[in-house]
């Protein structure tokens, strides 16, 4: 049977492992596939650190695993000395099952090794975290979140110093230690009173908390604008069942915005997701609710923040009066738009700003940074990368940060977190909108004047979920039939160039020239088209799912809907 039927055995059988435990492993004893796909591999680090479902197992998520990992990073602590132990881990938890829980089980494991957690008392977004590792001192974070993932799922974030998400190669440095941890029973824990009584176990909150909504109400572009119109937008917000609720509402309270609705269904923590199942603010669907409650009280915006807050969506009207759900690269482009723009009005554009962006994302960002006179920087997908370029422009003096994005609904502005917060971009988006309606505009006039001065940016996402063993087999199999066998042309357009991220290679379709990539290695293929169209193919970081992305340019709205449909079609035939 292998190997996994050895590991499924093992639990059932040694005394390390609990009751609960065992008694939920022999309820699938005659289902030989769930066995499998729970035991046949450890859960491991991707782009966003742990990520699986809830459960028994080596391949989910549980008290077991989460210690292990907690264990493996405690080890990395240990061996960058003395300071970096005393400094401690900060962490944080979302509204999802077991968060509480796995995140004291994780302080308790460092406490157990000698290093002071810093525990929030509840829950808090995922950006606080971010915030709270610098705000602290603290030689790193974690955060328990699984992000907007369905509600089985749960998940590990880690952080280090800079607040940002553990960058190459020191994420592998961790991710062998946790490797290096065989047996379960090697991981230490004890008990929440030795932890406090050893001043290893310290709760925070509201100091931390004002300090992170204070940094978040500095990022406001306009204060003046703000004051004006704060009474007179309308906004619906929806905190999806999530950890959003105190903090996007405090801020837009605190800066005078009175016309702020939430959903009474959607404003309590609930692990469930009862009214949406998956909370996804990119899936319109989770604005069914949120649509009733605007069409009641005029709302001019609905913003939906995912449920560990870092990601925010919007719904705006169109001129017909039918809510659109704008993209994360829509939503991006805005704001690019907005704060360069209100910056080049008052005369406080800095001559090195800087925008960052994802390879992934819309091309229409490197128009906008290049009309205002600011660099614009690609990085890979994940916002860490965001974060590194960002300790990197502070390390050299060489740019100053304006506002950085991922069409993944992720955005940052200030560098106060080194992650994505669905806090401040609700922030900015109220603002947005509040200039707009001052200026007689809804922010559907807004989308469409960036369309006619940039050109007609269409972008779209598609996701193959490919589970378990064979799941895994077909996506090395896809990357390497694109990689080894790349096509000469799709949709009747010719290739023109193939940057291979994996070999931190470009490759010239017509004159076979190649060129280095200044970037980390990651498995990604990006194809360019001779049409400024161009397509990406990833495997998810996080999820079973091979994902693949299209961008054109056209003409017109039209012209760019058809172009997009065609690259989509014909890229999707070639995968499958």
């Amino acid at each position: 049977m292998g190997d996994y039927r050895e590991n499924y055995e093992l639990w059932l059988t040694d005394d390390y492992f609990d009751a609960d435990t065992k008694s939920e492993l022999r309820s699938i004893a005659g289902n030989e596939k769930e066995i499998e796909d729970r035991f046949f591999k450890t859960l491991e680090f991707g782009t966003g650190g742990l990520r699986g479902v809830i459960g028994a197992g080596t391949n989910r998520m549980n008290f077991y695993t989460v210690g292990k990992a907690t264990q493996g990073l405690a080890n990395y602590i240990t061996k960058q000395g003395e300071e970096a132990v005393k400094s401690g881990v900060a962490i944080a938890y979302d509204s999802r099952r077991f968060s509480p829980e796995f995140a004291k089980h994780a302080a308790l494991t460092l406490a157990a090794n000698g290093i002071k957690a810093y525990l929030f008392e509840s829950l808090r977004p995922t950006p606080a975290l971010s915030f709270a590792v610098r705000q602290l001192g603290a030689t790193a974070g974690i955060v328990l979140t699984a992000s907007h993932n369905p509600p089985e799922y749960n998940g590990y974030k880690v952080y280090w110093s800079d607040g940002g998400q553990v960058p190459y190669p020191r994420d592998e440095a961790i991710i062998g230690e946790a490797n290096a941890v065989v047996n379960f029973s090697d991981c230490g824990r004890i008990s929440e009173d030795e932890a406090k009584k050893a001043g290893l176990l310290q709760y925070i909150g509201k100091e931390v908390d004002d300090a992170f909504i204070s940094n978040v109400k500095a990022q406001t572009v306009n204060p003046a604008l703000v004051r004006e119109m704060g009474d007179k937008l309308t906004v619906v917000y929806t905190p999806i069942h999530g950890t959003g609720n105190v903090p996007v509402r405090r801020v837009l309270s605190e800066l005078g915005y009175t016309r702020v609705h939430v959903p009474p269904e959607q404003e309590a923590p609930d692990s469930n997701f009862s009214t949406v199942g998956y909370p996804n603010p990119e899936d319109s669907k989770v604005f069914a609710i949120s649509m009733k409650l605007a069409a009641e009280v005029g709302a001019d915006i609905i913003l939906g923040t995912d449920p560990d807050c870092d990601r925010v969506g919007a719904v705006i009207k169109n001129p017909t009066g039918e809510y659109l759900s704008l993209t994360g690269n829509m939503t991006g482009t805005l704001l690019t738009e907005y704060i360069l723009s209100q910056k080049a009005a008052a005369g406080s554009l800095p001559k090195n700003g800087a925008v960052i962006s994802t390879i992934v994302s819309t091309d229409m960002t490197k128009a906008i940074a290049a009309a205002y006179g600011v660099d614009y920087f690609d990085v890979l997908t994940g916002f860490k990368y965001i974060g590194e370029k960002i300790k990197e422009f502070e390390e050299t003096g060489s740019h100053e940060y304006l506002f950085g994005f991922e069409e993944s609904y992720g955005c940052l502005a200030g560098t106060y977190a080194r992650d994505k917060d669905a806090v401040v971009a609700s922030m900015l988006i109220c603002e947005m909108a509040a200039y707009y309606k001052k200026n007689g505009k809804s922010l559907y006039d807004g989308l469409t004047e960036i369309y006619e001065k940039y050109g007609y940016y269409k972008e779209s996402i598609e996701s193959i979920t490919l589970k378990g063993v064979e799941g895994l087999a077909s996506i090395k199999r896809i990357m390497g039939a694109l990689r080894d066998n790349p096509p000469k042309e799709v949709g009747g357009v010719n290739m023109s160039a193939l940057r291979d991220y994996k070999a931190s290679v470009e490759t010239d379709f017509a004159t076979g020239a190649k060129k280095p990539i200044n970037l980390p290695v990651s498995d990604v293929l990006y194809f360019s088209l001779e049409d400024n169209s161009w397509f990406c193919v990833r495997p998810s970081g996080t999820e079973p799912k091979i994902k693949i992305y299209f961008g054109v340019k056209g003409a017109d709205a039209a012209d760019a809907e058809s172009r997009l449909n065609i690259l989509s079609a014909a890229v999707l035939k070639l995968v499958k």
